[in-house]
């Protein structure tokens, strides 16, 4: 999965520049326009995260969201006194477009020539000031921005004539808070639902464990305090989850792990006594409020603060230095932990993904006797169909994110993930069917495109493209310290020899009943980080055209060291020898054989996709009918 949009289901087209929501958003402008003036500002920046990074926001955080009408799950919003912008991605091109009203707002899409990124923009506005003499004062709510990303704009933007502001009070919250939009669009509440507790029989280590290694990496930077920020790390360092973001089993919270103590903040309204019990004599629990005068406190004591400068907010970095702390800037821990995943978790991913490769394998099969028995089927009928199957399985909790499921032209929308019941399967056309679960111990994401009907010509080279990327990435050997940038330029390869290529990553991390999206590991040109032993990535490729469509195949793996033949374990070893690792699928669906162009597939290619056939229908089979068996395996032949 790609990312996590959100889009209107009206029309099979979907766009939100609707007149009466153009003038809502004119009116909210004017309303935060009438709080920079009263905080004597001359811009404001508005990013996606909220206070704890989040990608995935639960809805009373979803500020950019609300404030520019743009739904999509990264991009960023500025606005001035007379101007305003949203920045985005490639993935986000054709969205902007269709949900950006161009009157009111520029939608500015980073990468492409004659688009400027936030921080041209501001230095431009900033050059403009000094030109009158005067200073470019821009607003910032320093609890939404990492500390990374503030030192990169006072880098890039002090020489400009650019103040950065930062003000407390969160502007888009203060728009919300007052009429009429407190009335007709309120706040909703949040950080309410229920927190689980896990056992290790599910997540393979305890909470003391896991507090022990993390106190001993902040020993080896002669750190005494860790606070944490993002949800998904404080789940996994407690083994806990919640429900307080949409498909992402999480809740919202801080901690802080000292030398000798560990801290929990967050609602202790809904801490049952389970909970309370998992973390007696480990963690104490605050409440959420509690985090900085808590934080301010123990660097009264303890000074030196560990900071992951992409992993903190500038916020909590103003309070520490408000306090004199030392800060040490360096790698969180538990963003490291969590992403080497143990064998308890791999056993656990495997489990879930088998699952979600059942559910994925029948939905196949069933669009497929849909479209021979010529029943109309829609988008929206489709993702009922994989929905259901996921929920039929043991162990399912919910969604790991909306499902992706784009017929014909809006198979290109790389953020399509309101599937419209309006928009039918049609003949000749493809369909993207991007999906992913959340169960009991695991998360799953693949994606399948396949053809309604016969296939064209341009469609089977497409995808065939697209089918050799993946291969060639997912059959890849590489040996230790090799990045996420490496393997990714080597999965664009064989496209690049086409003339193709795809705005995304190649593949992003996973969790282990976590978020879909994790780091820091990731197959993309921006990811130095190396694909370590245990680590989980996705593999998916794509190709997309406008007013065309979109393939993008997509599978799980995780990283496993290669198996020493018996002719080199009998000879005697090399100490200095690196190791060597490759990916093993946690993902067993088929392709679509109709776009397999088999000519095209060099015999190293043929014999990776005989192999994983083989291992697809040996996976699947014991879970199928007899009559499921015989479709699998026609599913499998090319």
């Amino acid at each position: 999965m790609v990312l996590l949009p959100t889009l209107p289901t009206e029309s099979s087209s979907p766009s939100l520049d609707l007149p009466s929501e153009s003038k809502g958003t004119a009116q909210k402008f004017a309303a935060l326009r009438s709080q920079l003036a009263k905080h004597k500002l001359d811009a404001y920046f508005v990013p996606s995260a909220d206070e704890h990074l989040n990608e995935y926001l639960p809805e009373a955080k979803q500020r950019r969201q609300w404030i520019s009408g743009f739904t999509g799950s990264a991009g960023d919003f500025l606005i001035s006194t007379d101007k305003a912008w949203v920045f985005v991605d490639s993935r986000y091109y054709e969205q902007a477009d269709m949900q950006v009203d161009e009157n009111l707002q520029k939608v500015c899409k980073v990468g492409l020539e004659d688009h400027q990124t936030v921080e041209e923009v501001l230095e431009d506005l900033g050059q403009k000031a000094s030109a009158q003499l005067q200073t470019l004062r821009l607003g910032i709510d320093p609890f939404t921005i990492t500390v990374a990303q503030y030192r990169r704009f006072y880098a890039q933007l002090s020489a400009s004539g650019v103040e950065i502001v930062p003000v407390l009070e969160n502007l888009v919250d203060a728009v919300r808070s007052q009429s009429p939009f407190a009335e007709s669009e309120s706040i909703p509440t949040f950080g309410d639902q229920p927190v689980i507790s896990l056992p290790e029989s599910i997540t393979g280590e305890s909470v003391a464990k896991k507090l022990e290694r993390v106190r001993e990496a902040m020993g080896k930077k002669k750190a005494a305090i860790l606070p944490v920020t993002k949800l998904d790390q404080i789940a996994w360092l407690y083994n806990l989850r919640g429900r307080d973001v949409e498909c992402n089993p999480v809740f919202i919270s801080y901690a802080i792990v000292t030398k000798t103590e560990a801290y929990l903040f967050t609602n202790t309204s809904r801490i049952d006594e389970a909970v309370r019990q998992a973390l007696a004599g480990q963690v104490q629990i605050l409440d959420y409020e509690q985090y900085i005068p808590i934080l301010r406190s123990l660097v009264a004591e303890h000074k030196n603060v560990l900071v992951a400068i992409a992993q903190t907010t500038y916020g909590t970095y103003l309070q520490l230095k408000a306090v004199k702390a030392k800060t040490i800037d360096a790698e969180h821990p538990v963003e490291t932990f969590k992403a080497h995943k143990n064998a308890v978790e791999i056993a656990q991913m495997q489990q879930a993904n088998l699952k979600a490769s059942l559910a994925k394998t029948l939905t196949l099969k069933w669009i497929e006797e849909q479209i021979d028995a010529s029943n109309s089927i829609s988008e929206r009928d489709v993702a009922n169909k994989i929905e259901g199957l996921y929920k039929q399985q043991e162990g399912f909790y919910d969604l790991s994110f909306p499902t992706i499921a784009g017929a014909g032209a809006n198979g290109s929308i790389v953020h399509y993930s309101n599937p419209n019941p309006a928009c039918k399967l049609l003949n000749g056309e493809l369909l993207l069917l991007d999906s992913g679960s959340q169960f009991y111990g695991g998360t799953t994401d693949d994606t399948r495109s396949l053809s309604i009907g016969t296939p064209t010509e341009e469609q089977r080279d497409r995808y065939t493209e697209v089918l050799k990327s993946h291969i060639n990435c997912a059959m890849q050997k590489f040996p230790k310290g090799t990045t996420g940038s490496q393997i990714d330029g080597i999965a664009r390869s064989s496209m690049w020899q086409s003339g193709l290529d795809f705005g995304h990553g190649t593949g992003h991390g996973v969790g282990v009943f976590l978020n879909v999206h994790e780091g820091p590991n990731g197959i993309s040109k921006r990811v130095n980080q190396s694909l370590d032993l245990g680590t989980i990535n996705s593999i998916e490729p794509g190709y997309y055209k406008p007013k065309w469509g979109g393939i993008r195949l997509e599978n799980l793996y995780f990283v496993k060291e290669v198996k020493k033949q018996e002719s080199e374990s009998s000879q005697e070893s090399d100490p200095n020898a690196i190791p060597w690792y490759e990916f093993e699928s946690l993902t067993y669906i088929p392709f679509d054989k109709k776009l397999i162009d088999r000519h095209k597939l060099n015999p190293q290619q043929i014999a990776w996709l005989e192999s994983y056939y083989a291992a697809v229908v040996e996976k699947l089979s014991p879970m199928l009918s007899d009559a499921e068996t015989v479709w699998l395996k026609q599913a499998c032949s090319f």
